[in-house]
């Protein structure tokens, strides 16, 4: 399933604001998109793996905040695949329930740009996506 979620507030034109959220708990994605949206973010929602790799080049994002657990292809599968080629550059945040060390080093073996756990504060995660996507933005994409 795929939303738009598109926000009322016009971001400055110099600051990249798209977001492709991949998060297959509705409550969650629901949440976090109505917390972006307000903060001047365009997001696009994506529940699941296998359709992932499409919708990243399909919305274009700035910055990529993808779940570990999904249904089709792990979010593992799915950095990987990004930075295999896809989009190597695209920030990619790793929002999980699955905070084990393992899981941190794996993301961090394949490229994550950062790696939360849930639960999250809204502040530290609306935080993350902004130097995520500032630095982005700094690197000249």
């Amino acid at each position: 399933m795929t939303h738009d979620v598109a926000s009322s507030a016009e971001p400055a034109a110099d600051t990249p604001r798209r977001v492709l959220l991949i998060e297959d708990e509705a409550n969650i994605a629901t949440a976090i998109a109505f917390i972006l949206q307000r903060e001047g973010w365009r997001v696009s929602t994506h529940s699941d793996g296998a359709t992932a790799l499409e919708a990243v080049d399909r919305h274009a994002p700035d910055v990529v905040v993808l779940d570990v657990m999904l249904p089709g292809k792990s979010g593992f599968d799915i950095l990987g695949a990004i930075r295999d080629g896809r989009r190597p550059d695209l920030p990619v945040l790793m929002l999980t329930a699955k905070g084990q060390t393992k899981d941190r080093e794996r993301a961090e073996a394949l490229g994550a740009s950062r790696f939360m756990t849930k639960p999250f504060s809204n502040r530290d995660l609306v935080d993350a996506i902004d130097a995520l996507a500032t630095a982005r933005a700094s690197a000249g994409e």
